[in-house]
C-alpha cells in the first residue's frame, strides 16, 4: 500500500500539456479545491489537468490522536519546533510518484506546478524545492516551510530558480502569519525568488487571492 499511487480527483483533458497537482489541508480531501478551477479563468484551450490527491488517514497528535486525512502528524502547536520528519518525507515520496505519473502521461516536469493549502502547501513547498527535475512552479497557500533546517543541504539545483507563489491571511489563527513570513525570509536568504501576497482573511482563500493565482499560473505556464 505504501508504494501505491494516492487516489485523486482529476479535472481536465485526458491528453494534457500542463498539470497542477494540488494538495488539500488537514482533515479535508481532494474535492476541497475542485470548485476553484473555473474561477481561475485559465484559457479554455490550454490543456491543463488538475490532480487533487486525497491524503491518507492517520492519527493527529494535536487533535487528541483523532484519525483524519493528513499529510503528516502535527506534534505540537508550534509546527516548526516539533516536526514529523518521517511523515513529511513519506508524503514527499507519494507526491513524487504522482509527478512521475504525469510524466508517464506525457507532461514534461517543466509544465507541472505543485500546489497546496496549509499542510498540503507545506508538502508542495518541501517537495518542489527538493525535486530532481525542473518544475514550472510551486504554489504554497496559508502554510510554512517544513524541515527548514535541512533544505540547504537537500535542495535541488534544478529548482533554485523555480517560481514560488506564497500567500497568507493576515488574521490566520491556525498557521500564524509570522511563521509564514519567517519561511519566506528563510527562502529568500537561500536565494529563492518568492512572489508574496497577504490578504485580509483567516485560514482560507479569498476572491482576490484566486485572481492572483490565476494570473500567476498564466505567467508560469506562459499562456
Amino acid at each position: 500500500m505504501e508504494h501505491e499511487l494516492l487516489p485523486c480527483v482529476e479535472l481536465g483533458p485526458r491528453q494534457a500539456d500542463y498539470s497542477i497537482i494540488w494538495l488539500h489541508g488537514l482533515g479535508a480531501n481532494g474535492h476541497d479545491f475542485e470548485p476553484i478551477v473555473p474561477e481561475l479563468q485559465l484559457p479554455q484551450d490550454a490543456n491543463i489537468r488538475f490532480v487533487f490527491p486525497h491524503a491518507p488517514s492517520r492519527p493527529v497528535t494535536i487533535n487528541a490522536g483523532m484519525v483524519m486525512p493528513a499529510w503528516y502528524d502535527i506534534l505540537a502547536p508550534a509546527f516548526d519546533l516539533a516536526e514529523d520528519d518521517a511523515g513529511i518525507r513519506q508524503s514527499q515520496q507519494q507526491l513524487e510518484r504522482l509527478i512521475g505519473r504525469e510524466v508517464e502521461r506525457g507532461v514534461r516536469t517543466e509544465h507541472i506546478v505543485l500546489a497546496g493549502f496549509s499542510q498540503g502547501g507545506a508538502i508542495a513547498l518541501h517537495t518542489g524545492l527538493r525535486f530532481s527535475h525542473r518544475l514550472a512552479g510551486i504554489m504554497a497557500l496559508s502554510c510554512y516551510l517544513p524541515l527548514a533546517a535541512s533544505l540547504q543541504a537537500e535542495a535541488s539545483r534544478h529548482n533554485r530558480e523555480v517560481p514560488v507563489f506564497m500567500a497568507h491571511g493576515t488574521h490566520d489563527p491556525i498557521v500564524p502569519l509570522r511563521l509564514a513570513e519567517n519561511s519566506r525570509q528563510q527562502l529568500e536568504q537561500l536565494g529563492y525568488q518568492i512572489e508574496w501576497h497577504s490578504y485580509e482573511m483567516e485560514h482560507s482563500v479569498c476572491a482576490e487571492e484566486i485572481r492572483d493565482i490565476g494570473r500567476w499560473l498564466r505567467k508560469v505556464f506562459d499562456l
